[in-house]
């Protein structure tokens, strides 16, 4: 190995820091959530759980970009999904609604919330080493855990704009975390947003409509995130049924396959009975 070799092994480009600085960004502004929580500034914690998302949405991104992705940094975007999508939510939630509402009961609403963005986090990473269909990158396998965390607090972000005690009722927001528990642990398919391509013809609209959801955004933003959240699950059922129908044309593909002539066991029989 010449000096130049062992100088490079020694050695790492800034940028090939950059996707793991980003994870640790979204492990911070997890973590701050809780803090801004315990002060009461729910409005705050919630925005840091957002952010926590927008990282985590670019650090694997850069990753592939720069050609950094590594196992050391798999791990650690593991961790830090874990403690922003699962601990950050339910302990925000706990002490905003739960915790008075529902005493004992309501942290143990929350540990089977944090619990269930653990399985959901290690069914993800035990999925990655199996061989699957093209197709199947379109879709995560349950809600994925920032969606999940987001779209948990819901109820919570719609109160605070219509400071209705309806949407801080105890009751209702254990049942709408337990629903998104099972559906993060669930094997139910979800559309992911990674893999939306977009047609040239549509590039300019696109924009526009960035541009203006900006403006909403600014303007009216708890309203803007509860519409959104609420036109993903909306989704759901149309991502279902596109998962299914892709599933049914692979059964019938590996059928033709296996029986180009369209012969059936049952042809088979009965030649050879004549």
């Amino acid at each position: 190995m010449t000096f130049q070799q062992r100088r490079r092994l020694r050695f790492m480009s800034l940028n090939s820091l950059i996707p793991n600085m980003l994870t640790l960004l979204a492990l911070c502004a997890g973590l701050t959530s809780v803090r801004f929580s315990l002060d009461g500034k729910w409005e705050m914690a919630v925005i840091a759980i957002l952010a926590a998302g927008v990282l985590d949405g670019l650090d694997g991104r850069m990753a592939r970009l720069l050609k950094s992705t590594s196992k050391f940094g798999a791990e650690l975007d593991s961790l830090s999904d874990f403690v922003s999508f699962g601990v950050a939510p339910g302990l925000v939630l706990f002490l905003w609604t739960l915790e008075s509402g529902l005493g004992g009961v309501g942290w143990i609403i929350a540990l089977i919330f944090t619990i269930s963005c653990a399985l959901r986090l290690a069914r993800f990473n035990s999925m990655m080493d199996q061989k699957q269909p093209v197709w199947a990158n379109r879709y995560f396998t349950g809600i994925a855990a920032p969606a999940g965390a987001s779209i948990s607090l819901l109820f919570m972000v719609m109160h605070f704009y219509t400071e209705s005690d309806f949407f801080r009722s105890a009751v209702l927001n254990a049942g709408w975390m337990l629903f998104m528990a099972f559906m993060m642990a669930s094997r139910i398919p979800t559309f992911s947003i990674k893999r939306i391509r977009i047609a040239r013809r549509f590039i300019m609209p696109v924009l526009l409509l960035v541009g203006g959801l900006a403006a909403v955004l600014a303007s009216y933003p708890w309203q803007l995130l509860s519409l959104i959240a609420i036109i993903y699950m909306a989704t759901i059922p149309f991502s279902i049924l596109s998962h299914r129908r892709l599933l049914e044309q692979d059964a019938q593909k590996n059928n033709d396959a296996e029986d180009p002539d369209g012969n059936t066991d049952d042809a088979d029989e009965e030649e050879k009975k004549a």
